[in-house]
């Protein structure tokens, strides 16, 4: 089975920690392809994967309305932060509203890099920096704005490099933490809610896909002990992600909420 996942899923250890079990109990050998959430979509949409593990709800969605998978069980999730520089030369820290941080870097010019691979927290970085852009008027000049195009990890290590901001999922900084000299600024704000799907891909379009074991996948993830087992993952005793228990099909509760 061919499951395209997030570099967040990877570099945190969850996967090495919870997919032995899926294999063990379900005979489906995984071969894990760690992207950022757009080349995974583009994958799902190419039918050259079985089973999609993506965190970028607006993208899902029109995955879905698109008719490449079946539906988006949203199972886990954890949050997006802002870290950088201890010494926080832009003066953001302890902001509770991420696009004034954003805007106050702007304004201040320090050097933020960003992922710029499409990906799930590229894509939330870029949904701030639009909401700044309706009130300010911001050039993205090489100086300070440092596009990367790599995954997170990598990302994090060019921040602490650059001594610059930048927005990473929580689970990816624990993970890395010890590496770096970069502190949390700005956390537990409504809009870096961070929630990850899983997604089977729909066999009426790609007909040669492993649903059987796409299928076995999702039932899987979503089983208590999967569950708990997610809960019970930790780094250096940090809890990384949290379950979402019972998973729920997005759509139709995006859908129930709308009505």
């Amino acid at each position: 089975m061919r499951l395209a996942t997030t570099t967040s899923t990877e570099n945190s250890g969850l996967l090495d920690f919870i997919l032995p079990d899926f294999e063990s109990e379900s005979g489906c050998q995984t071969r894990v392809i760690a992207v950022g959430t757009g080349r995974a979509l583009r994958l799902g949409q190419n039918g050259d994967v079985d089973v999609l593990m993506v965190h970028s709800p607006p993208d899902e969605q029109e995955f879905i309305r698109n008719q490449f998978g079946l539906r988006r069980l949203t199972f886990m999730r954890n949050d997006f932060i802002v870290v950088g520089p201890p010494s926080d030369p832009a003066g953001i820290s302890g902001n509770r509203n991420v696009v004034a941080a954003f805007a106050q870097i702007a304004r201040e010019q320090t050097p933020f890099v960003s992922r710029g691979d499409e990906s799930g927290t590229h894509k939330k970085e870029k949904s701030i920096w639009q909401a700044v852009q309706k009130n300010n008027t911001v050039s993205f000049t090489p100086n300070w704005h440092i596009s990367a195009g790599v995954g997170m990890g990598p990302a994090l290590l060019l921040a602490d490099q650059k001594r610059a901001y930048v927005l990473s999922d929580r689970g990816t900084f624990i993970a890395f933490r010890e590496k770096l000299d970069l502190t949390v600024l700005v956390e537990n704000n409504p809009p870096l809610d961070n929630p990850y799907s899983v997604i089977v891909l729909n066999p009426a379009v790609h007909p040669h896909i492993n649903i059987a074991c796409a299928f076995a996948f999702e039932k899987w993830v979503a089983s208590a002990p999967t569950q708990e087992k997610i809960a019970a993952f930790r780094f250096h005793g940090e809890r990384l992600f949290f379950p979402e228990f019972p998973p729920k099909d997005a759509d139709a509760a995006e859908n129930k909420q709308g009505s």
